[in-house]
């Protein structure tokens, strides 16, 4: 597999397997002298971990990150930072039918198609256990920005969304779905709690918020700020679309509906709107930058589904193991991952050409 980097000049690879012995990422390009350490990325890991609540995946990974080298007495470098996660709770045994038949929804086809061989433990290198990898990289990427604050939380869940009018981004972290509306929060615990129960999955919309951008980040058309991050968001498992600002929406408005007019401010233009997303022409405007995030329902499902096997010939599989009902929950931590890395890429890009 020749593509496991992202970024330009704060670039990221990572590495390992679900089931392999460890996974992780190494970080180059992060300037020097800032203060890291594992106490600082670990809290982002502990969003991100498995087993916390019954609306998740069961595997018990403690996620415990540890940095092996690009930092000396506290300060990164300059030199590449390497993270590595251990994997404590693997049960390959689970997987033992789909080493014989292809799972509907994931990459099991497509990737033994591609490569003629595919390690079938848990999905192996295609397994949603890499984004931990990329969250340890988002943390270190978080030290770049710091005059960004970014905000990630679930908008939808199975086709039920918040209201806007009940947001609240305390009541996020009171919930296990970070969930800013309280009274959404309790609808989809029997949404998700049925799905589960019923051996099936439901989708879920993140959406996410990077406040303090200052204006002038990212480029005119090969260098776009959004396709940057269309691009890293697309990249995390089960995600099938992304919308920046108002999105698909914006093709249903006017002209003028979709306008971000603008007035005079003591410290630059002052914006009535943000159908934008923060960004125009590819480049940062100084307002939020917002994006949206579509994650489809976990393919992994007890429930029994036609496929083919390996030879070709009609099967029939239900994906055994412990799997997230909705992906999407966990996948909070993730976006605000890519969000911080496309943004502190982009910062760095932004000093290089502009000083």
């Amino acid at each position: 597999m020749s593509i496991n980097t992202f970024g330009r000049l704060l670039r990221f690879t990572t590495w390992g397997e679900s089931h392999g012995p460890a996974l992780g990422a190494v970080v180059d390009g992060c300037p020097p002298g800032l203060e890291l350490s594992e106490a600082a990325i670990q809290p982002f890991l502990d969003a991100r971990r498995p087993g916390q609540s019954k609306f998740t995946t069961q595997r018990q990974e403690p996620d415990t990150v540890r940095i092996l080298s690009g930092v000396f007495e506290g300060r990164t470098t300059g030199t590449p930072i390497s993270l590595m996660i251990e994997n404590v709770d693997q049960r390959s045994k689970d997987y033992s039918e789909v080493a014989k038949a292809y799972r509907p929804g994931h990459a099991d086809y497509a990737y033994d198609a591609k490569y003629g061989f595919r390690d079938y433990r848990g999905g192996g290198r295609s397994s949603a256990r890499e984004t931990a990898a990329r969250v340890a990289a988002g943390a270190v990427a978080r030290l770049v920005i710091p005059e960004v604050a970014i905000l990630g939380y679930v908008s939808e869940i199975g086709g039920d969304a918040i209201d806007p009018a009940n947001f609240n981004a305390d009541e996020i972290a009171r919930n296990p779905f970070f969930c800013p509306d309280a009274a959404a929060a309790i609808r989809w615990e029997k949404i998700v709690d049925d799905a589960r129960l019923a051996g099936s999955s439901v989708g879920g919309v993140v959406e996410c918020l990077a406040i303090g951008v200052p204006a002038g980040w990212g480029a005119p058309l090969y260098g776009k700020l959004d396709a940057d991050l269309a691009a890293g968001m697309m990249g995390i498992n089960a995600v099938k679309g992304v919308e920046i600002g108002d999105g698909f929406a914006a093709a249903r408005l006017t002209g003028e509906g979709n306008a971000d007019p603008m007035r005079p401010g003591n410290d630059g233009p002052v914006f009535t709107a943000n159908h934008a997303g923060g960004i125009a022409g590819g480049i940062s405007t100084g307002q939020p930058v917002k994006v949206r995030v579509a994650f489809k329902p976990t393919s992994s499902i007890l429930t029994p589904v036609e496929t083919i096997d390996r030879d070709g010939q009609a099967a029939e599989i239900r994906t055994k193991g412990r799997h997230d009902p909705c992906v999407g929950i966990r996948g909070v931590p993730v976006v605000e991952a890519m969000m911080a890395l496309v943004l502190a890429d982009h910062k760095l890009l932004h000093r290089g050409q502009c000083g």
